[in-house]
């Protein structure tokens, strides 16, 4: 299957390379604002994607077509490390994945490409609140893989915010079915600043659901779920800690434990 990356700036390609099943792409110069980030392959399957070196490569379930990364810059680079899409030399990469890869055990809901805009490279995460829009504070957050949970804002304490809102959702889509049978859920603990959640509900999309009590802590919380297979998740009605006098709960991170079906 060919593969390919490209470099796009107003719809002008800069840069692009192509291989057959697996492709890498050197871009020697510096980003500017717009600069669009693209992965494409004609048809859906399963493909390790890196298009930042300074993030962890994410196998990923991809739709087909084109995977749209915009570089972000100003407020919207805050929630990624400061060694993310900086200097001049710039390494992307992207394979098809083997299919000894694919029957293991993993984190099904880990994506650190993820984006809003996002309909191509699954997981992906959406919610019907972020606090006051900003990139620290994105739905994204809660499944890029750091489960940094001491503190609030920009890196490394991205989080899930809700800003106050009782009926927050967090809705995880993966674009296929997957088995799933662990959650393991970070909530964010920069004590006092914080509140915690004493409890969530869980639905799933084959109509089951699941409610888990949380203890007050910032590392991750392990649960076993009846196994079930499933295309998406949604966390609600989340119980914050009523003798608590702060608004502020937030997640650190979801992580979906499972296989391919």
């Amino acid at each position: 299957m060919n593969l390919e990356i490209f470099v796009e700036r107003n719809g002008k390609r800069l840069a692009t390379a192509s291989g057959d099943g697996i492709v890498h792409l050197c871009y020697e110069h510096a980003y500017e604002a717009e600069d669009t980030l693209v992965f494409h392959a004609a048809q859906a399957g399963y493909f390790w994607v890196q298009l930042e070196d300074s993030l962890s490569p994410v196998l990923a379930y991809f739709t087909g077509g084109n995977f749209r990364f915009t570089v972000p810059f100003g407020e919207k680079r805050m929630s990624y490390s400061p060694k993310c899409f900086t200097g001049t030399c710039h390494l992307l990469f992207a394979r098809a994945a083997m299919p000894a890869e694919l029957t293991g055990r993993r984190n099904l809901a880990f994506n650190p490409l993820d984006h809003h805009e996002n309909r191509t490279l699954y997981p992906h995460a959406m919610a019907n609140v972020e606090t006051r829009d900003e990139a620290w504070f994105a739905a994204r957050n809660a499944i890029d893989g750091n489960t940094a949970s001491s503190g609030h804002g920009a890196y490394p304490y991205g989080s899930w915010g809700i800003n106050r809102r009782e009926d927050a959702a967090l809705t995880i889509s993966f674009g296929r079915p997957v088995r799933a049978d662990e959650l393991v859920i970070t909530l964010r603990a920069d004590f006092p600043h914080d509140n915690w959640w004493k409890s969530a509900v869980f639905d799933f999309s084959d109509g089951s659901s699941e409610t888990l009590e949380f203890e007050k802590r910032g590392t991750p919380q392990h649960f076993s779920i009846a196994p079930r297979i499933i295309e998406s998740l949604t966390m609600h009605g989340m119980c914050k800690d009523e003798t608590n006098s702060s608004p502020f709960p937030a997640l650190s991170q979801l992580e979906l434990w499972g296989c391919e079906v």
